[in-house]
Protein backbone atom coordinates (compact mmCIF):
# COMPACT_ATOMS: atom_id res chain seq x y z
CA UNK A 1 0.00 0.00 0.00
CA UNK A 2 1.36 3.49 -0.87
CA UNK A 3 -0.04 6.61 0.93
CA UNK A 4 1.31 9.77 -0.37
CA UNK A 5 2.24 11.89 3.33
CA UNK A 6 0.63 15.15 1.94
CA UNK A 7 -1.69 17.56 4.16
CA UNK A 8 -4.06 19.48 1.55
CA UNK A 9 -5.56 22.70 2.95
CA UNK A 10 -8.44 22.78 0.21
CA UNK A 11 -10.11 26.13 1.01
CA UNK A 12 -8.69 29.65 2.04
CA UNK A 13 -10.61 29.38 5.08
CA UNK A 14 -8.47 26.66 6.70
CA UNK A 15 -5.04 28.00 5.57
CA UNK A 16 -2.20 28.98 7.79
CA UNK A 17 -1.40 32.75 8.10
CA UNK A 18 1.82 34.24 7.40
CA UNK A 19 2.42 37.49 9.13
CA UNK A 20 3.96 38.69 6.15
CA UNK A 21 1.79 37.74 3.33
CA UNK A 22 -2.04 37.17 4.58
CA UNK A 23 -3.56 34.03 3.97
CA UNK A 24 -2.28 31.35 1.99
CA UNK A 25 -2.59 27.60 0.86
CA UNK A 26 -0.35 25.06 3.36
CA UNK A 27 2.04 23.10 1.43
CA UNK A 28 3.19 20.83 4.48
CA UNK A 29 3.60 17.40 4.12
CA UNK A 30 3.83 14.61 6.28
CA UNK A 31 7.70 14.62 5.86
CA UNK A 32 8.04 17.88 6.93
CA UNK A 33 6.71 16.47 9.93
CA UNK A 34 9.02 13.67 10.38
CA UNK A 35 12.01 15.98 9.58
CA UNK A 36 10.85 18.28 12.24
CA UNK A 37 10.31 15.82 14.81
CA UNK A 38 13.59 14.26 14.32
CA UNK A 39 15.67 17.49 15.24
CA UNK A 40 13.79 17.96 17.75
CA UNK A 41 14.49 14.83 19.98
CA UNK A 42 17.90 14.70 18.45
CA UNK A 43 18.09 18.56 19.25
CA UNK A 44 20.99 18.35 16.49
CA UNK A 45 20.54 18.39 12.69
CA UNK A 46 23.63 16.12 12.01
CA UNK A 47 22.35 13.18 14.31
CA UNK A 48 18.73 14.12 12.70
CA UNK A 49 20.22 13.61 9.33
CA UNK A 50 22.00 10.22 9.87
CA UNK A 51 19.09 9.20 11.31
CA UNK A 52 17.11 10.07 8.27
CA UNK A 53 19.84 8.92 6.08
CA UNK A 54 20.20 12.18 4.29
CA UNK A 55 22.49 15.02 4.06
CA UNK A 56 22.31 17.90 6.56
CA UNK A 57 21.67 20.97 4.09
CA UNK A 58 18.27 19.38 2.91
CA UNK A 59 16.99 18.42 6.11
CA UNK A 60 17.31 21.87 7.44
CA UNK A 61 15.63 23.69 3.97
CA UNK A 62 12.71 21.37 4.78
CA UNK A 63 12.93 22.75 8.60
CA UNK A 64 12.69 26.02 7.22
CA UNK A 65 10.16 25.65 4.74
CA UNK A 66 7.83 24.08 7.31
CA UNK A 67 8.74 27.77 9.68
CA UNK A 68 7.56 29.30 6.47
CA UNK A 69 4.63 27.39 5.79
CA UNK A 70 3.13 28.01 9.66
CA UNK A 71 4.72 31.25 10.23
CA UNK A 72 6.38 30.47 13.18
CA UNK A 73 10.40 29.84 14.45
CA UNK A 74 10.71 26.39 15.59
CA UNK A 75 14.34 26.45 16.37
CA UNK A 76 16.75 28.66 18.04
CA UNK A 77 19.84 28.00 16.13
CA UNK A 78 23.53 28.92 16.56
CA UNK A 79 26.79 27.01 15.43
CA UNK A 80 26.88 24.71 18.89
CA UNK A 81 23.28 24.27 19.68
CA UNK A 82 20.08 23.85 18.75
CA UNK A 83 17.15 24.31 20.77
CA UNK A 84 13.28 24.40 20.41
CA UNK A 85 11.57 27.85 20.62
CA UNK A 86 8.23 27.71 22.43
CA UNK A 87 6.37 27.06 18.95
CA UNK A 88 8.40 24.30 18.31
CA UNK A 89 7.70 23.08 21.92
CA UNK A 90 3.80 23.34 21.16
CA UNK A 91 4.06 21.61 17.42
CA UNK A 92 6.27 18.41 19.04
CA UNK A 93 3.49 16.84 20.70
CA UNK A 94 1.30 17.50 17.79
CA UNK A 95 3.12 16.46 15.34
CA UNK A 96 3.85 13.14 17.03
CA UNK A 97 -0.09 12.10 17.48
CA UNK A 98 -0.29 12.85 14.09
CA UNK A 99 2.76 10.81 12.50
CA UNK A 100 1.77 8.06 14.97
CA UNK A 101 -1.83 8.15 13.84
CA UNK A 102 -0.70 8.32 10.45
CA UNK A 103 1.39 5.31 10.92
CA UNK A 104 -1.34 3.51 11.87
CA UNK A 105 -3.62 3.65 8.74
CA UNK A 106 -2.54 0.62 6.84
CA UNK A 107 -2.52 -1.78 9.75
CA UNK A 108 -6.26 -0.51 10.88
CA UNK A 109 -7.48 -0.64 7.53
CA UNK A 110 -5.96 -4.30 7.26
CA UNK A 111 -7.75 -4.97 10.91
CA UNK A 112 -10.92 -3.70 9.00
CA UNK A 113 -10.92 -4.91 5.94
CA UNK A 114 -9.67 -8.71 7.29
CA UNK A 115 -10.89 -9.34 10.77
CA UNK A 116 -9.43 -13.01 9.96
CA UNK A 117 -6.38 -14.63 12.16
CA UNK A 118 -4.37 -11.63 13.31
CA UNK A 119 -0.48 -11.51 12.22
CA UNK A 120 1.63 -9.93 14.57
CA UNK A 121 5.49 -9.03 13.58
CA UNK A 122 8.17 -8.48 16.22
CA UNK A 123 11.90 -7.45 15.24
CA UNK A 124 15.55 -9.12 16.00
CA UNK A 125 18.31 -7.89 15.60
CA UNK A 126 21.30 -9.98 14.46
CA UNK A 127 23.48 -12.01 16.68
CA UNK A 128 20.72 -12.82 18.81
CA UNK A 129 21.83 -15.11 21.79
CA UNK A 130 20.72 -19.24 21.68
CA UNK A 131 18.79 -19.13 24.54
CA UNK A 132 16.90 -16.05 23.57
CA UNK A 133 16.23 -17.79 20.05
CA UNK A 134 14.61 -20.65 22.08
CA UNK A 135 12.49 -18.40 24.54
CA UNK A 136 11.47 -16.96 21.32
CA UNK A 137 10.05 -20.10 20.32
CA UNK A 138 8.88 -20.62 23.41
CA UNK A 139 7.01 -17.38 23.00
CA UNK A 140 5.72 -17.96 20.03
CA UNK A 141 4.24 -21.24 20.84
CA UNK A 142 1.84 -20.17 23.47
CA UNK A 143 0.51 -17.22 21.43
CA UNK A 144 0.06 -19.72 18.46
CA UNK A 145 -3.83 -19.79 19.81
CA UNK A 146 -4.70 -16.29 19.64
CA UNK A 147 -2.03 -15.01 16.49
CA UNK A 148 0.92 -15.60 14.31
CA UNK A 149 3.85 -14.13 15.35
CA UNK A 150 6.37 -13.22 12.84
CA UNK A 151 9.59 -12.48 12.95
CA UNK A 152 11.07 -9.13 11.32
CA UNK A 153 15.33 -9.25 11.19
CA UNK A 154 17.07 -5.99 10.61
CA UNK A 155 19.96 -3.86 12.85
CA UNK A 156 18.28 -1.98 16.16
CA UNK A 157 18.23 1.33 15.01
CA UNK A 158 16.36 -0.26 11.93
CA UNK A 159 14.15 -2.13 14.22
CA UNK A 160 13.06 1.11 16.20
CA UNK A 161 12.15 3.06 13.26
CA UNK A 162 9.55 0.02 12.87
CA UNK A 163 8.15 0.01 16.35
CA UNK A 164 7.74 3.96 16.12
CA UNK A 165 6.23 3.65 12.82
CA UNK A 166 3.36 1.06 13.90
CA UNK A 167 5.64 -1.38 11.75
CA UNK A 168 6.45 -3.79 14.58
CA UNK A 169 4.00 -4.85 17.21
CA UNK A 170 7.30 -4.80 19.68
CA UNK A 171 11.11 -5.73 19.21
CA UNK A 172 14.32 -7.46 20.41
CA UNK A 173 17.24 -4.87 19.89
CA UNK A 174 20.82 -4.14 21.53
CA UNK A 175 20.54 -1.25 24.16
CA UNK A 176 20.93 1.38 25.11
CA UNK A 177 17.53 2.89 23.55
CA UNK A 178 16.81 6.31 24.05
CA UNK A 179 12.71 7.59 22.62
CA UNK A 180 10.34 9.12 23.65
CA UNK A 181 7.14 6.73 23.63
CA UNK A 182 9.45 4.01 23.49
CA UNK A 183 9.26 1.47 26.44
CA UNK A 184 12.18 -1.10 27.39
CA UNK A 185 12.74 -4.08 29.53
CA UNK A 186 15.97 -5.28 29.63
CA UNK A 187 16.11 -9.36 29.04
CA UNK A 188 19.50 -10.15 29.52
CA UNK A 189 23.03 -8.95 29.18
CA UNK A 190 26.34 -10.94 27.25
CA UNK A 191 29.74 -10.07 28.55
CA UNK A 192 32.04 -8.99 25.69
CA UNK A 193 35.73 -9.70 24.96
CA UNK A 194 38.43 -9.32 22.01
CA UNK A 195 38.14 -10.86 18.95
CA UNK A 196 41.85 -11.92 18.55
CA UNK A 197 44.18 -14.03 15.83
CA UNK A 198 44.60 -16.86 17.30
CA UNK A 199 48.37 -17.60 15.70
CA UNK A 200 48.92 -14.31 18.07
CA UNK A 201 46.54 -14.97 21.38
CA UNK A 202 45.63 -18.62 20.60
CA UNK A 203 47.43 -19.51 24.15
CA UNK A 204 46.36 -16.55 26.25
CA UNK A 205 43.29 -16.60 28.48
CA UNK A 206 42.91 -12.64 28.70
CA UNK A 207 44.21 -9.68 27.36
CA UNK A 208 44.67 -5.87 28.19
CA UNK A 209 43.72 -2.60 26.48
CA UNK A 210 47.33 -1.69 26.76
CA UNK A 211 48.50 -4.80 24.77
CA UNK A 212 46.19 -3.59 21.97
CA UNK A 213 47.37 -0.11 21.38
CA UNK A 214 49.43 -1.17 18.13
CA UNK A 215 46.74 -3.33 16.79
CA UNK A 216 43.50 -2.29 14.13
CA UNK A 217 40.26 -2.14 15.80
CA UNK A 218 37.99 -3.76 12.97
CA UNK A 219 34.08 -3.29 13.02
CA UNK A 220 31.10 -4.11 10.30
CA UNK A 221 28.97 -1.25 9.03
CA UNK A 222 27.99 1.01 11.49
CA UNK A 223 24.53 0.52 10.63
CA UNK A 224 24.88 -3.13 12.01
CA UNK A 225 26.29 -2.48 15.33
CA UNK A 226 24.45 -1.91 18.88
CA UNK A 227 24.84 1.83 19.67
CA UNK A 228 26.81 0.35 22.84
CA UNK A 229 29.60 0.28 20.63
CA UNK A 230 29.85 3.81 20.43
CA UNK A 231 30.54 4.23 23.55
CA UNK A 232 32.89 0.67 23.37
CA UNK A 233 35.01 2.97 20.81
CA UNK A 234 35.28 5.97 23.23
CA UNK A 235 36.67 3.35 25.91
CA UNK A 236 39.35 2.16 23.39
CA UNK A 237 40.32 5.71 21.95
CA UNK A 238 41.07 6.74 25.98
CA UNK A 239 42.94 3.62 26.17
CA UNK A 240 45.36 5.07 23.04
CA UNK A 241 43.85 2.76 20.45
CA UNK A 242 43.25 4.96 17.58
CA UNK A 243 43.73 2.69 14.46
CA UNK A 244 40.16 1.80 13.21
CA UNK A 245 38.49 0.11 10.03
CA UNK A 246 35.25 0.12 9.46
CA UNK A 247 33.65 -2.32 6.82
CA UNK A 248 30.70 -1.36 4.51
CA UNK A 249 29.29 -4.36 5.14
CA UNK A 250 27.34 -5.87 7.97
CA UNK A 251 28.79 -9.13 7.47
CA UNK A 252 30.43 -10.46 10.78
CA UNK A 253 32.68 -13.03 9.07
CA UNK A 254 34.21 -10.37 7.04
CA UNK A 255 35.59 -8.51 10.03
CA UNK A 256 36.90 -12.41 11.90
CA UNK A 257 38.56 -12.81 8.30
CA UNK A 258 40.67 -9.22 8.63
CA UNK A 259 41.72 -10.31 12.22
CA UNK A 260 42.85 -13.54 11.38
CA UNK A 261 45.17 -11.86 9.03
CA UNK A 262 47.19 -10.39 11.86
CA UNK A 263 47.51 -6.87 13.57
CA UNK A 264 44.13 -6.54 14.03
CA UNK A 265 41.15 -7.33 16.48
CA UNK A 266 37.12 -6.53 16.73
CA UNK A 267 35.06 -6.91 19.83
CA UNK A 268 32.04 -9.66 19.98
CA UNK A 269 30.50 -11.82 22.95
CA UNK A 270 32.43 -14.39 25.37
CA UNK A 271 29.49 -16.81 25.09
CA UNK A 272 30.10 -19.42 22.44
CA UNK A 273 26.58 -19.76 22.48
CA UNK A 274 25.95 -16.35 21.00
CA UNK A 275 24.68 -16.05 17.95
CA UNK A 276 27.93 -14.08 16.58
CA UNK A 277 29.95 -17.01 17.13
CA UNK A 278 28.84 -18.94 14.14
CA UNK A 279 30.67 -16.03 12.35
CA UNK A 280 33.95 -17.44 13.91
CA UNK A 281 36.84 -19.07 12.42
CA UNK A 282 39.89 -21.73 13.70
CA UNK A 283 41.86 -18.50 13.27
CA UNK A 284 40.41 -16.20 16.19
CA UNK A 285 39.77 -16.45 19.74
CA UNK A 286 37.83 -14.22 21.79
CA UNK A 287 39.24 -13.44 25.19
CA UNK A 288 38.18 -11.38 27.85
CA UNK A 289 39.75 -8.06 28.93
CA UNK A 290 41.78 -7.71 32.15
CA UNK A 291 41.31 -3.73 32.64
CA UNK A 292 37.93 -3.60 31.08
CA UNK A 293 34.21 -5.53 31.57
CA UNK A 294 31.63 -4.29 28.80
CA UNK A 295 28.65 -6.13 28.32
CA UNK A 296 25.96 -6.72 25.54
CA UNK A 297 22.36 -5.83 26.62
CA UNK A 298 19.23 -7.09 24.94
CA UNK A 299 15.74 -5.76 25.73
CA UNK A 300 12.49 -6.01 24.56
CA UNK A 301 10.80 -2.39 22.79
CA UNK A 302 7.26 -1.26 22.22
CA UNK A 303 5.41 1.86 21.87
CA UNK A 304 3.38 2.85 24.83
CA UNK A 305 0.69 4.20 23.69
CA UNK A 306 -0.11 1.57 21.19
CA UNK A 307 -0.04 -0.71 24.10
CA UNK A 308 -1.97 1.51 26.25
CA UNK A 309 -4.93 1.97 23.63
CA UNK A 310 -4.83 -1.92 22.53
CA UNK A 311 -5.54 -4.74 25.45
CA UNK A 312 -4.32 -7.47 23.28
CA UNK A 313 -1.15 -6.11 22.19
CA UNK A 314 -0.71 -5.30 25.82
CA UNK A 315 -1.25 -8.91 26.59
CA UNK A 316 1.46 -10.31 24.03
CA UNK A 317 3.90 -7.53 25.47
CA UNK A 318 3.13 -9.12 28.96
CA UNK A 319 3.56 -12.86 27.88
CA UNK A 320 6.69 -11.72 25.98
CA UNK A 321 8.38 -9.93 28.89
CA UNK A 322 7.36 -13.71 30.92
CA UNK A 323 8.48 -16.03 28.61
CA UNK A 324 11.81 -14.11 27.10
CA UNK A 325 13.13 -13.27 30.46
Amino acid sequence: MIIRETIITPHPADAFARPDSGVICCSMEMFHLRYFVAVAENLSFSKAARQLHMATSPLSQRVRDLERDLGSVLFERDSHHVQLTDAGATLLPIAKDVLGRFDDIPRRLREAISPQRAVVYIGIPPGLHSSMRQRLRSFEDRCAAECDIKRWPSGSDDLLAGVQRGELAMALVHLPVHAEGIEVFELMREPLGAVLPAAEFGARSSVSLAELVDYTYVSPAPRMLPAYYGELLVRLEAAGIHRRITLDTGDYGSTSELVANGSAFSISTLDPESGMHKHRSENTVVLPFEDFDPSLATGLIWRRDRAESQPGLRRLIDEAMRALR
